[in-house]
């Protein structure tokens, strides 16, 4: 192994450490010495790789988003229709944040750092959007009301997802997230759908998120 290779190598696990800290601690009380415990990293090849903790967390986030979103572009490809897609991306998450530590620290970090220069606005930039033109087609569609706002839902339902998973977090360590998602969409369903569609989207998300 090279000398480069084998700095890739320890950079990787430096970012897989520290977002092991980040999803058990929280930024505001993680340290460089938690994350170089918790990686055998020392902290002087730490400080090698990353000039500071703000760069380690955002180097956490831009991988969490990274594999997020190479998942997202599956499930869209894989879905029957836009509505789907757009439940099918929440579904995946819910089971992502379930079982991923890296999903729970890059959304930890997303949620409770309000001192990083500059904000951390990029996951909802990149999210709200996406949803927005998911439902777009789903308008198109013949799937939502005359009166639903592609965008306005949008900026409604990311906002609602991140609050459903941090109450999750907080009440049951992500036990009942999918759970929690499904209802979520439950709830939001008859006030964007067409009655007449309304069953069908009843099934797709029976298809995405099933009942337990």
């Amino acid at each position: 192994m090279t000398q480069q290779q084998r700095a890739q190598v320890t950079r990787e696990r430096a970012i897989d450490g520290a977002a092991a800290v980040f999803a058990r601690l929280g930024y505001a009380a993680a340290s460089i010495s938690d994350i170089s415990t918790e990686t055998g990293v020392s902290k002087g090849s730490l400080y090698f790789h990353f000039t500071s903790k703000e760069e380690i967390a955002r180097a956490v986030i831009a991988r969490e988003q990274e594999l997020g979103k190479a998942s997202a572009e599956r499930v869209i490809a894989a879905s029957a229709s836009s509505l789907e897609a757009v439940m099918g991306l929440c579904a995946d998450f819910a089971h992502w944040m379930a079982t991923s530590i890296l999903a729970r620290a890059g959304v930890r970090l997303t949620t409770e750092t309000t001192t990083f220069d500059p904000p951390l606005r990029g996951p909802f930039e990149d999210w709200i959007p996406l949803i927005a033109a998911l439902l777009g087609g789903a308008a198109a569609e013949g799937d939502l009301r005359p009166d639903a706002d592609p965008e306005t839902i949008a900026h409604f339902v990311i906002p609602a997802f991140t609050g459903v998973q941090m109450a999750s977090g907080v009440l049951t360590g992500y036990q009942d997230l999918v759970k929690r998602v499904r209802e979520m969409w439950v709830v939001i369903l008859p006030g964007m759908i067409r009655p007449e569609r309304l069953a069908a989207a009843h099934a797709s998300l029976d298809r995405v998120l099933p009942e337990a």
